[in-house]
């Protein structure tokens, strides 16, 4: 018989939240302020809607930060090892050779990208987490951004990005021909 471990693995690191064994308790409510209290025996660090509200405001600030050219705040939501793909085929970067990009451009004023309609899923032992979004740019119109983050000495940090342009499947293949023309691929 076929060991079922590694489907249970793959499955479990899909997951948001895995089901509890027990039921959780109902919040408890301070009668002074009204206002929810994290129910006995949960902490943030073991709530996946707290984490998963960490991860956004984390993304949101990366943004911000770059929409302010703010380099140091930028920089610092990647890990030590973090990899960034940009919408050119040659732009995969480290973070030591983003970072030389970052340099050239936050003097000019760094760059504008609207995030909207976000979904993040918490891996199964919330470490590890990977988001979808779609932004807006004045220049560029609308793109998606996917990425990876983990939680480096209990702070989210993104490991990984990558932005794309939204190409409608109605354009696409004007848009692959254009790409074919520059490449010299005319498959």
């Amino acid at each position: 018989m076929r060991s079922l471990a590694p489907v249970l693995l793959l499955l479990g690191a899909c997951q948001v939240t895995l089901p509890p064994q027990d039921p959780e308790p109902d919040p408890v409510t301070d009668p002074a302020s009204s206002e929810p209290q994290t129910p006995a025996g949960v902490t943030p660090e073991h709530d996946a809607d707290a984490q998963l509200a960490l991860i956004g405001a984390m993304i949101d600030d990366w943004h911000q930060a770059a929409a302010q050219a703010d380099q140091a705040r930028y920089l610092g939501h990647f890990t030590g090892d973090a990899v960034f793909l940009g919408t050119d085929a040659t732009e995969r970067w480290t973070l030591a050779e983003f970072t030389v990009y970052v340099e050239t451009y936050f003097p000019k004023g760094g760059w504008a990208y609207t995030p909207h309609h976000r979904h993040v899923q918490l891996g199964a032992d919330g470490s590890l987490a990977w988001f979808d979004e779609q932004l807006t740019n004045a220049g560029y119109g609308e793109l998606r951004g996917t990425g990876v983050v983990r939680k480096v000495d209990g702070a989210w940090k993104l490991a990984h990005y990558s932005m794309t342009f939204t190409v409608p499947n109605g354009v696409a293949s004007q848009v692959v021909d254009v790409i074919r023309s520059r490449s010299g691929d005319q498959r």
